[in-house]
């Protein structure tokens, strides 16, 4: 922990309890600040909370299972600054998975295995999208391989003026391809909300461009999760520490206003307990998600904080999760399955095998002993079951639906591994609410659609005393994340910092890292860009090799 080489007089209110919010609390905290979270809901961690599933007993829900790839940086070194017991931090409850399981309704499933590239041919042979058992041409494999390799070797401001442009499915023109190569290629969707057809190329190709890094680096993780339910492996601790170190967090105060002049926000309006109430501070972090903050813009607002005008036209996209308890522990595999022909985008992860302290017998009547943890993605495909899309489905027809894909996928060949005898339970996120025509989703994410990088502020804005502490700010991670939250939090301090004088530290940013041969060929290609000629990816596209390539760069 930092501690402040002055004392600190000013006072932080930080609007949202989510993983922005405490990301800041944290940051301002050590650093000597005065620090107030005002959180509309009953319980802190935003979307990371767990939720109990009833009141007869102690097991936790989750809005989604929580995923932690290699490249997140931010968050956990927030998490290694968290006590936990005696002689640990929260870091230490985070556990690396080793296998992925890419399971199909028809074709061969696959287990994920890995090795590190060395060279452009080794790594255009990685970054091709499956191999041997999902009857993807040679030609497709070939061609995905070299739009990555574009990528990689597009300089940064080829990628913000133009691939940001474009989706990630016309990038790779998935439209002309066959249904395997649409299948893998469009796998992100299957981690984040965001559908290959609307989601941003730039966007898109760095996160799947991460995921790999994750799985060939040896020198990290390529995955890991929790040892146990989020609020009680992460976010319990987290408050504790915050509340033992002098932050305040005051419940159920959802913001109804943000009261401001041109040049700074004067106070913010809370409903509490059926009243409003003014809350006032030196400062203000608004760490609410974005389709939140929308419903706070006036005009005031607006034309105080202007990067801050077009929020609404950020879009966002549901991805939520459904939890089944199982009679008994169903491992699967080591880590995730991945549902890659499932209408509704599936991934889920079998639990208990890594929860060392937590078990699902001890937490309920001894009837539970194993869980999987389903996340859907995709809400507007017609499922095998019902044949509607999910947001059309009452809740107990999204989770008979749902079951029903994860048993076509797991269920093959004549060994069951899914069986109905096993079901004791099943929880769908609550956000999820039923309504005359299907089910809404009040908790949303948002999503990185083409060209939406223009509409998204700063974490600083141009009101003195007013900053943002959420994933839709600009940060480097670039995602609807835990990770981007927490960066966007460190933005945010930074900007206080900065204004207010106080001789602190600045909070750490980490840049997104990528294999260091591509370097000269991205600084070879920042000179074509600047010349106005396009990528030699785009002009021999579909005929170059990886070694190709390299030599058209030196021309």
């Amino acid at each position: 922990m930092y501690k402040p080489r002055e004392v600190v007089t000013q006072t932080v209110a930080i609007l949202g309890g989510g993983i922005g919010g405490l990301s800041a609390a944290h940051e301002l905290i050590e650093r000597g600040f005065e620090v107030t979270v005002n959180e509309a809901k009953g319980r802190f961690g935003g979307k990371a909370r767990s939720i109990p599933i009833s009141d007869e007993t102690q097991v936790l829900g989750e809005h989604g299972f929580r995923f932690f790839p290699g490249f997140y940086r931010h968050v956990t070194d927030t998490m290694s600054r968290i006590p936990y017991g005696e002689h640990h931090t929260v870091a230490d409850n985070l556990v690396p998975t080793s296998q992925s399981l890419m399971a199909r309704m028809t074709g061969e499933e696959a287990v994920a295995s890995t090795k590190t590239p060395e060279t452009l041919d080794e790594w255009a042979e990685t970054l091709r999208p499956g191999n041997s058992s999902n009857s993807l041409s040679g030609s497709e494999a070939r061609f995905f391989a070299e739009r990555m390799l574009t990528l990689l070797t597009s300089c940064d401001k080829r990628r913000e003026n133009e691939l940001e442009n474009i989706s990630w499915w016309d990038y790779i023109e998935a439209e002309r391809m066959s249904e395997p190569y649409q299948q893998l290629a469009a796998v992100t969707q299957l981690l984040v909300a965001l559908r290959p057809q609307d989601g941003s190329a730039r966007t898109f190709g760095q996160i799947y461009l991460q995921l790999i890094r994750g799985q060939l680096d040896p020198t990290m993780e390529a995955e890991r999760i929790l040892n146990g339910p989020t609020s009680k492996a992460w976010i319990e601790p987290w408050v504790t520490y915050l509340q033992d170190n002098g932050v305040e967090f005051v419940h159920d105060a959802p913001v109804t206003a943000i009261n401001c002049t041109r040049e700074r926000v004067t106070s913010v309006t809370v409903d509490r307990a059926g009243s409003t109430e003014e809350v006032q501070a030196d400062y203000y972090v608004a760490a609410l998600p974005v389709e939140a903050m929308v419903e706070l813009l006036t005009e005031e607002l607006r034309r105080g904080a202007p990067s801050l005008a077009r929020l609404d036209r950020i879009d966002t996209g549901w991805m939520s999760g459904i939890q089944f308890y199982l009679s008994e522990d169903t491992p699967l595999v080591h880590g995730h399955q991945l549902y890659l022909d499932s209408p509704w985008a599936l991934t889920s992860i079998s639990q208990q095998q890594f929860w060392e302290e937590y078990t699902l017998s001890g937490e309920s009547d001894g009837t539970i002993e194993g869980v999987l943890s389903v996340i859907i993605s995709d809400w507007d495909k017609p499922g095998i079951l019902y044949d509607k899309p999910a947001r059309d489905c009452t809740p107990d027809e999204i989770k008979a639906e749902t079951w029903a894909q994860l048993k076509a996928h797991l269920n093959r060949n004549g060994t069951e591994r899914l069986s109905d005898d096993v079901l004791v339970e099943s929880f769908l996120n609550p956000a999820i609410e039923e309504t005359d025509t299907g089910v809404v989703n009040r908790e949303p994410l948002l999503v990185n659609t083409a060209g939406s990088l223009r509409y998204r502020p700063s974490a600083a804005t141009k009101l003195e005393n007013f900053v943002l502490a959420s994933d839709y700010v600009r940060t480097n991670t670039d995602l609807a994340s835990m990770e981007s939250a927490n960066e966007a939090a460190r933005r945010a301090v930074n900007a206080i910092l900065k204004h207010s004088g106080v001789r602190a530290p600045y909070c750490k940013i980490w840049e997104l890292e990528e294999p260091r041969i591509f370097k000269p060929l991205k600084a070879q290609d920042a000179i074509r860009y600047q010349l106005g000629l396009p990528h030699p990816g785009e002009t021999f596209k579909g005929i170059s090799t990886p070694s190709r390539m390299l030599s058209l760069r030196s021309r």
